[in-house]
């Protein structure tokens, strides 16, 4: 019967270590950062209509630089929450080659217009007309709001699902920094 016992303890031990070492292994991690498949694989070539005009900005012309892409609506109560981290983030970032993308989603252009005009237009910021251009589907959303931060190689460096921060935005933004760095110090071959 001790023999049991002793088993039965020995069994407890080791199910709370492991525990303690999963637990421990993401302690310090940002939870909104979410393990996608397309994290470090190449962004997808894209061509939005810009909101306020008709004209077309390529997200090819945008290489060389970090880009924050966000997704966002104006029905979108959580989209509504996140935007004062993103324009504080846009300034804060505006003179250091960061450029801000906000993808309208399943939203009529004027609605995303006139929250703008109420919660205010970012500085470093290209707002885009999402839906027809198939960046719903290349990126695979299916929540709002989503930000993907791609690195200056045009590599996707991280995906936030939810309600950004300026804690959140900075950390992925120098992750993208940091990833395209790497590729800029290699030797050619």
């Amino acid at each position: 019967m001790q023999t049991r016992t002793w088993f039965a303890i020995g069994g407890v031990v080791v199910a709370v270590g492991l525990m303690v070492i999963v637990f421990a292994a993401r302690f310090g991690m940002d939870v909104s950062f979410v393990a996608s498949p397309l994290v470090g694989r190449d962004a997808p070539s894209l061509e939005f209509v810009q909101l306020t005009n008709p004209e077309i900005l390529a997200t090819d012309d945008l290489m060389g630089r970090v880009v924050v892409m966000n997704f966002w609506a104006s029905w979108c109560p959580p989209c509504r929450t996140e935007h004062r981290a993103l324009t504080a983030t846009s300034a804060r970032y505006a003179d250091r080659g960061v450029r801000f993308l906000g993808v309208v989603h399943q939203d009529d252009p004027d609605s995303a217009m006139a929250f703008l005009d109420e919660m205010g237009w970012g500085e470093n910021y290209d707002y885009v007309i999402g839906d027809g251009s198939g960046a719903a589907i290349e990126y695979g959303i299916y929540g709002l709001p989503e930000t993907f931060v791609i690195d200056a190689r045009g590599v996707i460096a991280a995906k936030i699902t939810g309600v950004v921060t300026t804690e959140s935005l900075a950390a992925a933004i120098e992750v993208a920094q940091l990833s395209g760095a790497e590729t800029e110090s290699e030797p050619a071959p």
